[in-house]
């Protein structure tokens, strides 16, 4: 069955060559799905005949956000630490290492259920495909079955044994390092398409991040790096030397971290929830930008330093606080989350790419910066089907 959405105000392809701009906007347009696919775009005066119509009555259209980096399979709650860094008092109950025990304790069905449930709450704000990691159990056993909850979900599942030295290797860190290298990777890696690692002071150093990215390769994982996210280090240059997708965070950086995203393959995904949620510094996102690096943003959904699946959230902060533009803002939590994914299927409405399709209650995709906080999504597609 062939469905037709006409009406749609703006819509946006992130195809240059189907309309105006880098966004390649179609004004007062349609869109043709048959099965999973986008079949047709273009002028609605000009659209095919199909089984269905759909009128958008004038509401904008835009890809389904690819929302690349998130911490999804957990347990427990961080609301008091949370609390207590809002309100200026010390706070000491673990961070992370909360989440771990919490996680650790729970059970697979409990895990699928928050999974499902933070899910289902990005698919009403137009997220279409996500990311998700391991990295909150820190055993073999425990990050593998997080593994296997999320492949039940999704195809980009990251291995993050490496988040952090797990408390019973903390006088041990090699130690831990080989085990992620080892006996864990083994065990998770058939669940997984990508490999991670904290590069950060206090996480893991170069050199082990190094081990940790090199092993998963050997195992046919593809490598992802936090990097530079608490202060300058060499997560970023280890990313593009290793060839890895994506740079997350991106928050301190250098201009030879700038000149070699700039120069190379990797993304730098920024990651504006956490900075909301922590009070730091915002990612530099023009000065990335006008270097010529490839800009994505995602949300970085996690209990403790950015628990917000709304990918428009994240759209209007980069607006407002990190020099982007609405259409850049739009582009990289589309398109440019598709690349951070290596993907050419999503992040964009043209003839063969995925059907993965948001309408806005408003009358163009500017409107998700200009009305922050408005519930502005009112329709999604995703893979053909409308989902909401």
């Amino acid at each position: 069955m062939s469905t037709a959405i006409i009406n749609i105000s703006s819509l946006v392809t992130n195809d240059p060559s189907l309309g105006e701009g880098p966004l390649g906007l179609i004004q007062d347009a349609a869109v043709v799905i048959d099965g999973d696919r986008v079949a047709w775009v273009g002028e609605t005066s000009k659209a095919p005949a199909t089984d269905n119509a759909v009128d958008a009555e004038g509401r904008a259209g835009l890809p389904g956000f690819v929302d690349s980096h998130s911490h999804l399979v957990f347990a427990g709650d961080r609301t008091a630490e949370f609390n207590a860094r809002m309100s200026g008092r010390a706070y000491s109950a673990g961070g992370i290492r909360t989440t771990v025990a919490a996680t650790r304790a729970a059970s697979d069905a409990d895990l699928e259920a928050n999974l499902t449930r933070y899910l289902s709450e990005a698919l009403r704000q137009g997220t279409t495909t996500f990311e998700t990691k391991s990295g909150y159990g820190l055993t073999t056993h425990d990050e593998a079955r997080a593994l296997r909850i999320a492949a039940a979900h999704t195809d980009e599942v990251t291995y993050l044994g490496a988040h952090i030295v797990a408390p019973e290797f903390a006088d041990d860190p090699d130690g831990y390092v080989a085990l992620v290298t080892g006996e864990m990777l083994k065990a998770c890696a058939p669940h997984a398409r990508w490999v991670d690692v904290f590069c950060e002071k206090g996480a893991f150093d170069g050199d082990q991040a190094r081990a940790v990215l090199e092993a998963g390769k050997r195992h046919g994982l593809l490598p992802r790096v936090h990097a530079n996210q608490l202060g300058h280090g060499p997560g970023v240059q280890l990313a593009v030397e290793v060839g890895a997708a994506s740079a997350d965070h991106c928050t301190h950086l250098t201009d030879a971290d700038v000149d070699a995203l700039a120069n190379g393959d990797t993304v730098a995904t920024l990651l504006p929830g956490a900075e909301f949620s922590t009070r730091a510094q915002w990612p530099n996102a023009r000065r990335l930008l006008d270097a010529g690096a490839t800009v994505a943003l995602s949300t970085d959904c996690n209990p403790g330093s950015s628990f917000t699946s709304s990918m428009p959230f994240c759209v209007a902060l980069a607006v407002r606080d990190m020099g982007m533009t609405p259409d850049e803002a739009v582009w990289s939590a589309t398109a440019g989350g598709a690349a951070a994914l290596r993907r050419t299927d999503i992040g964009r409405l043209t003839p063969g790419a995925r059907a993965d399709l948001t309408l806005l209650d408003a009358p163009s995709h500017v409107h998700l910066a200009y009305r922050p906080g408005v519930p502005l999504v009112s329709a999604v597609w995703q893979r053909g089907v409308r989902a909401l």
